[in-house]
Formats: structure tokens, sequence, C-alpha cells
């Protein structure tokens, strides 16, 4: 796996969680929304996240150094383990090698039902007085809001810690 590929990886996950954010903003902004396009009240929506599995080279490579890492015998020596590594390696963005990282799968509705309540007044209340509204409840949205800000920072703080590594590679090899 390439240094950039880590880059590729942190930078998939920043984008998954940005629109879990937004996902998350639509459902407040619409908590009390009883008339959508199709009829209803608006619906609940979720993010589902799917793993993006890298290339063979990568799984390859994460193999090796896990079997020879585990099966290294006494008296084998650091050079031979290190030959038998698969280390990183810097390479361009644009190589075949690409990284795992996450990727969003859908955005599905929420099964649940809408949540009645009675106000014969309301212009959407039915013949009994009862309006239906969203089952967006503004604690677990909260919630949702600040792990994916959490996230969203964390891989932001990865991307970082990473661009200072290739600089101070990039610092000893002019050295």
């Amino acid at each position: 796996m390439n240094l950039f590929g880590l880059m590729e990886t942190s930078g998939s996950a920043m984008q998954a969680e940005r629109m879990r954010a937004e996902v998350v903003a639509a459902n407040m902004a619409n908590a009390e929304t009883t008339r959508t396009a199709s009829g209803g009240p608006y619906r609940r929506q979720q993010v589902v996240f799917a793993a993006n599995r890298g290339d063979a080279g990568f799984l390859d490579s994460l193999d090796s150094a896990s079997r020879s890492a585990s099966g290294a015998a006494f008296g084998d020596g650091l050079a031979g383990q290190l030959a038998r590594a698969a280390l990183p390696t810097l390479t361009s963005p644009g190589m075949a090698t690409t990284a795992p990282g996450v990727q969003i799968a859908q955005v599905v509705e929420d099964p649940s039902p809408p949540l009645k309540r009675f106000d014969p007044g309301h212009p959407d209340a039915g013949p009994d007085g009862y309006v239906s509204y969203p089952d967006i409840n503004p604690l677990t949205e909260m919630v949702d809001l600040m792990g994916a800000t959490r996230a969203y920072g964390l891989n932001s703080s990865a991307v970082q810690a990473e661009k200072g590594m290739i600089t101070s590679a990039l610092e000893i090899a002019k050295s």
C-alpha cells in the first residue's frame, strides 16, 4: 500500500461522514414536515456505509506481512524480516494500487410509523383529528451529528499526521 493510499482511506471516510451529517441536518430540518411531495409526512433518512475493499495488491501485502510477522523464527535477524515485510512505498496518487476505505451504500428511509398527534385545526389532520408527524427524535439526531463530526475530525487529524510524515520523509531524503 502506498502512503497516499492512507490519505485516500481517510478521505473516503471524511466524504461518508460529511454525507451522514447532511442527512442528519435534513432530518432535523424536516422534523415537523407533515406533507411531502409523495403526500405523507417526511420519513427519517439513514445513511448505510459499506466497506470499499482495496485491490488485490494491498490484500496480498497485508497477508504476507502478517505471515512474516507471526512466522518468524528465532535467529532470523532483522534484515530477513525486513526483506519479507511489505513496507509502504511512496508512490503517486495515479498508480494502480488503491487503498480500502468506506463508501455510502445507500440512503434508506426509516421504516418506523409516523407519530400521531391530536390537532383537529391542522390542515393535514385526518377525519379523526390526528396529524401524522415524522418519527424524528432530536436527541437521536444530535447524537448522530456528534458522531459524524467526531469521526470527520479524527480522519482529518489522520490526514494531517500523514502529511507531516510525508514531509519528514522528504526532508530526510534531501539530507
